[in-house]
């Protein structure tokens, strides 16, 4: 059977220490699973219900051959709540989370367990997060609800402190290129390179695959040098950028700040991981003072999370700031 969720390897560790406690009773009924993005979060919690619905799961895993398996695969499954935005970015409304009553508190159609999946749980703001707070306190028997975050900072003390928390780690660099190359075509060469790109998420890395943006990658990395290069001006960079997915783009700019900061400190180009710049960020971190880098990447961090509470500042007088403090880390 094709249709059921298979947690990643890096995962087992977690999923058998839960299925320990299932099987000795003693399963929490909220746990908050968080960690890093693109690292296969959902696939975990989603893994994990379709277990604790399964019939007859064997070796701790489901079956894959009883009722319940069947409507795990067809994504039918009526025990199974997938609880998100309505749009991707947009906040859980308080009604969204009100309508997970009925189901909380009814009689699970397949006997056993009721489970609800809330991604992303930083998606709620204080009136969804308080709607929340009661079936967390009072839940109906048999009943899991599994929060899952990459911004665990942004939930409220009042649910973290109502959860048990699974902390889920990104995969060694070798697990995660070899799960690359499975999913792709690259080879080992690329897949660590792809990676690195982006922090050593699995998950991030095969979507930089699947939408092709090893174009805007590029740009980012051509406006940097140039900038450097004295080829271009940090205006007409940041003009030049105006299509530009910019959360993507600071994304990344953050983690090359990092990476060049990292080369500055310890004094060594072998520390920068990321290949396709490596030789530009080697020479700013042998120019420039550490303290300036950081200074940069705090700023470049700190509005790439406005943009992310949608905060809709200025795009382009943002490129242009950032980019003419990037051009003064070599004055």
């Amino acid at each position: 059977m094709t249709g059921l969720v298979v947690s990643h390897p890096w995962f087992d560790d977690r999923f058998n220490h839960l299925a320990k406690l299932h099987a000795d009773k003693r399963l929490p009924h909220a746990l908050l699973l968080h960690g890093m993005s693109g690292i296969g979060k959902v696939d975990f919690a989603t893994s994990v219900a379709q277990f604790l619905l399964c019939h007859h799961p064997q070796n701790n895993r489901p079956c894959g051959q009883c009722k319940a398996c069947e409507l795990n695969a067809a994504g039918s499954h009526p025990d199974l709540f997938f609880l998100q935005p309505e749009e991707a970015g947009k906040q859980l409304k308080v009604d969204q989370v009100r309508a997970l009553n009925e189901f909380i508190y009814s009689t699970a159609q397949q006997g056993g367990y009721r489970v609800v999946i809330l991604n992303p749980a930083d998606s709620m703001n204080i009136a969804s997060a308080n709607a929340l707070l009661k079936m967390l306190e009072e839940p109906g028997s048999d009943t899991l609800i599994l929060l899952v975050t990459s911004k665990i900072g942004q939930l409220l003390p009042t649910i973290k402190s109502r959860c048990q928390h699974v902390e889920c780690h990104p995969p060694v660099e070798s697990d995660a290129i070899e799960w690359l190359m499975g999913a792709t075509e690259l080879d080992e060469e690329k897949a660590r390179s792809i990676l690195h790109i982006n922090l050593g998420a699995p998950m991030e890395a095969l979507a930089y695959i699947d939408k092709g943006l090893n174009e805007q990658r590029a740009q980012l990395i051509r406006g940097l040098a140039d900038i450097l290069k004295q080829r271009r001006t940090a205006l007409e960079v940041a003009q030049s950028w105006g299509k530009l997915d910019i959360e993507l783009l600071l994304g990344w700019f953050y983690s090359l700040l990092i990476d060049t900061a990292r080369g500055a400190i310890c004094e060594s180009g072998d520390l920068i991981r990321q290949d396709d710049a490596r030789n530009m960020l080697n020479a700013v971190a042998k120019k420039t003072n550490p303290v300036k880098i950081f200074k940069l990447a705090d700023k470049v961090h700190e509005e790439r999370r406005a943009i992310l509470l949608r905060q809709n500042p200025n795009k382009q007088l943002l490129l242009e700031c950032i980019l003419l403090e990037w051009a003064a880390l070599l004055d």
